[in-house]
């Protein structure tokens, strides 16, 4: 049996590295209510106790409830001090400043919300000396399912090695809210929005895929498509150099 306790262990003190290689007083996520960003929270919490997480509700209805009742809910169990940063007004700003400028698209618009986010944690972290932890899991990132340079940005990330299925099992073993486990995977960017609808693959699949190399051929389209066409989001940024 997979011995979660070790892993919660060796995850806490590769944290503790990281801020002491930076000379960092603290930590900051954002707490968007969901899986992946609860286990961050509770490792770097564990971590250091000097971790907060912002709540940053933008546009979504469900920003505003069921996304912010859990991570609450996440916060209040383990201890986490909780900031909320409406970004509501700050999009609406921001798609103002761009009428006449450029007709946005669907992906477009949507990556706004991440963008403002990351914008948001690196304002504090910067402000009070804190590092921005990742919150992107394995599945995610082979998928290219996140925002370059809004989630998918970070100065470290503890779980990135561990599968959608995996941060599942993890957070049972921790006893997180089973209001967070069991819902359905969302990033929230909009309502009725979840990441297997959006995708047309469930994670289950995807993990299968990852973790035993089993897969029916269509869900391997699928997956293969994603990864292929996402490939520039894994990549650090292309550089030129003299011969």
């Amino acid at each position: 049996m997979r011995n979660y306790q070790e892993e919660f262990d060796r995850r806490v003190a590769y944290i503790r590295s990281k801020l002491a290689e930076a000379h960092a007083d603290g930590i900051v996520f954002g707490n968007s209510g969901g899986k992946d960003s609860a286990l961050v929270g509770i490792l770097c919490k564990a971590a250091c106790d000097n971790t907060v997480g912002i709540i940053m509700p933008c546009a979504s209805k469900r920003n505003y409830g069921q996304d912010a009742d859990d991570g609450r809910s996440l916060a209040e169990q383990f201890g986490i001090e909780t900031r909320t940063v409406d970004l509501t007004a700050v999009r609406e700003a921001e798609l103002k400043a761009l009428e006449g400028v450029a007709a946005l698209n669907d992906m477009a618009l949507t990556n706004i919300a991440p963008r403002l986010r990351m914008t948001t944690l690196y304002a504090v972290a910067a402000a009070e000396n804190r590092l921005v932890a990742g919150t992107g899991n394995r599945s995610e990132i082979h998928m290219g399912y996140f925002t370059k340079w809004g989630d998918g940005a970070s100065d470290f990330n503890p779980i990135s090695d561990l599968t959608a299925t995996e941060i599942f099992e993890f957070l049972s073993f921790l006893n997180a809210p089973r209001s967070i486990i069991d819902k359905a995977p969302s990033a929230g960017l909009f309502d009725g929005q979840t990441d297997e609808q959006e995708m047309g693959v469930t994670y289950k699949a995807i993990d299968d895929y990852l973790l035993y190399g089993t897969v029916s051929e269509a869900d391997k389209a699928v997956i293969d498509r994603y990864h292929n066409r996402s490939g520039h989001k894994r990549r650090p940024i292309s550089t030129f150099e003299n011969p």
